[in-house]
């Protein structure tokens, strides 16, 4: 029976075995990942800009629509810095596949919101703001362990920053809760937009009618 060393090498001519537990020495692959991260961010920050002002034109002015808009005022102030913060580091400048991104928030603003009313709308925007706070966690810990420390104490900063304005978003889920009128109008206020959520309304009506003849049935 071979014997291990505590580095993690045996002694009886083994090859040694690689401790992953702790930071690891930058690799290619750390840092392809690590570029990847920040292209993601690039697009994230440019939809936590652009979104939640959508939403809060929406909304008009009342308490969620204000909350979105100070998670707005603090991307468009990190995409101000985005571009030097990573250039200084050989990092992307920019989100280089945007247009899927751009291709998305279209086919939300031209589609999908027709048939959302105005809570879902609000809650969609909430996920996205959501999704940001997860991505920079996961790049400070990429940072951390690709030896990026300036990068991950950035990241640190960010979270300290947004998060709160996040959980201030959503705590304005109990302003819908409060007015289901106002919820579950349609979040586009057009007669296109009401047209449609009242046929989507309608199935669904309909799938609960076949649910409650299925059961009763069996």
């Amino acid at each position: 029976m071979q014997e291990a060393r505590s580095n993690g090498a045996a002694v009886n001519g083994g090859g040694p075995e690689k401790d992953e537990s702790g930071p690891q020495e930058e690799s290619p692959k750390g840092r392809a990942f690590l570029a990847n991260l920040v292209r993601e961010l690039f697009q994230t920050e440019r939809s936590a800009r652009t979104h939640p002002l959508v939403e809060a034109e929406r909304l008009g002015d009342v308490p969620p629509a204000h909350a979105l808009r100070a998670v707005s005022a603090h991307a468009e102030a990190v995409l101000a810095e985005l571009p030097a913060l990573m250039g200084e580091r050989g990092l992307p400048v920019s989100a280089g596949g945007s247009a899927v991104g751009e291709a998305f928030s279209a086919l939300r603003d031209h589609v999908a919101d027709y048939l959302l009313s105005a809570e879902k709308s609000y809650r969609g925007t909430l996920l996205g703001m959501r999704h940001g706070i997860d991505l920079v966690e996961l790049i400070q810990y990429v940072a951390a362990a690709e030896g990026e420390t300036s990068l991950a104490a950035w990241c640190a900063r960010w979270l300290a920053a947004r998060r709160p304005l996040v959980e201030a978003a959503a705590g304005e889920l109990a302003w819908f809760a409060a007015r289901p009128a106002r919820a579950t109008r349609a979040a586009k206020d057009s007669a296109v937009a009401h047209l449609l959520q009242g046929v989507v309304n309608g199935f669904e009506s309909a799938a609960q009618q076949l649910r409650r003849l299925a059961a009763h049935a069996g």
